[in-house]
């Protein structure tokens, strides 16, 4: 079903994403591959898919509960499930491994001690036969024990021919850094990683997108209606797949669908806020979203907001920060319903 709310597995499930998996299947010869895209674009659901028809092996590492602090516990928690979905896949593999216990359908992996088993050991192991793995919201994977990641990385792709590195990321900036693209400094830095970067639908695509989701559940809402819609969302799958299953559930104003849509965004932007600890990140996110576009009007409107000066590079590292996290462009709001929801910030003594 196009309108299902979770990740798609199924090619018939994923609306206009041929080339993009076209792509994937041409590149998988590659070591590493880098899917982008902001949210709610629709990676998972094609990386999914993608994984679900190719005959080769794979696992896949859902990263976004991560911790900021992870440990080596918490990165060995995440394979153990990783493998313990895919165990008649890999259990070959596996019982060959010390540091690897099979108990039922689920697998334990030593992370310390003697017969703990290291990152790029692992790697060399699953390289016994063709292998994919996948990091989903890999940019949560920064922090101090990326280095270690990475380095296994670098030592698979010079070494393990038989793998494939696939990354996603959201938070496109964020994604790059952890990656070391253009840090001399990164284990990875000089090798080529081949990136497929996954765009909103066009405004027909979205029309044809949301007709054939609601000929599915046998509806058939006015064109004005759709029309509305696809103004609103602008090409964001998992905002129009919102508004469908919110459509079909009996809603039928879209000015009340999308007060919801900017409800969940607040939250977000609110966690966003309180997890950066600056009120500064509101302040910023409101000037854009009320149409400050260049950086001395968004610099004029935050010190007026405080009423004091502010220094040009406190400044810089909100707006990159910002940048690097996907949700701004140029000063532009790369989703509409975020801009909205910015508007509504409450800025905190």
């Amino acid at each position: 079903m196009l309108f299902d709310p979770r990740p798609k597995v199924k090619r018939e499930d994923l609306f206009d994403r041929e080339r993009e998996l076209e792509d994937l299947y041409k590149n998988i010869d590659k070591p590493i591959i880098v899917l982008t895209g902001i949210r709610r674009i629709g990676k998972t659901s094609l990386l999914l898919v993608f994984l679900n028809e190719i005959d080769i092996p794979s696992i896949i590492l859902d990263l976004r509960g991560l911790k900021p602090n992870y440990g080596l516990r918490d990165l060995y928690r995440l394979l153990a499930k990783a493998f313990s979905k895919k165990l008649d896949k890999f259990r070959d593999i596996l019982e060959r491994i010390r540091a690897i216990t099979i108990a039922g359908v689920e697998i334990e992996i030593k992370w310390k001690g003697r017969e703990a088993i290291s990152l790029s050991t692992l790697f060399d192991y699953l390289n016994y036969k063709r292998t994919i793995i996948a990091f989903d919201e890999a940019q949560k994977l920064r922090g101090s024990r990326s280095k270690m990641i990475l380095e296994a990385i670098a030592h698979a792709y010079d070494y393990d021919e038989n793998l494939t590195f696939i990354f996603t990321g959201s938070e496109v900036g964020l994604l790059y850094q952890f990656l070391g693209v253009d840090n001399p400094k990164s284990p990875l830095y000089g090798r080529y990683m081949h990136t497929i970067s996954i765009e909103r639908f066009k405004h027909d695509e979205s029309i044809e997108f949301l007709k054939r989701g609601f000929n599915e559940l046998g509806i058939k809402p006015p064109q004005k209606i759709i029309e509305e819609a696809v103004d609103l969302f602008n090409g964001i799958p998992g905002w129009l797949t919102f508004f469908g299953n919110s459509y079909a559930g009996g809603i039928r104003d879209v000015n009340k669908i999308k007060e919801y849509a900017i409800r969940i965004a607040l939250n977000e932007l609110e966690n966003l806020v309180k997890e950066r600890g600056s009120r500064r990140y509101a302040i910023v996110l409101k000037a854009i979203a009320l149409g400050y576009n260049t950086w001395g009007k968004i610099k004029r409107y935050v010190e007026e907001v405080e009423g004091k000066i502010i220094s040009n590079s406190i400044l810089s590292n909100i707006l990159n920060t910002l940048e690097n996290l996907s949700i701004i462009k140029n000063y532009e709001f790369l989703d509409p319903i975020y801009k909205e929801a910015s508007k509504r910030l409450k800025i905190r003594p």
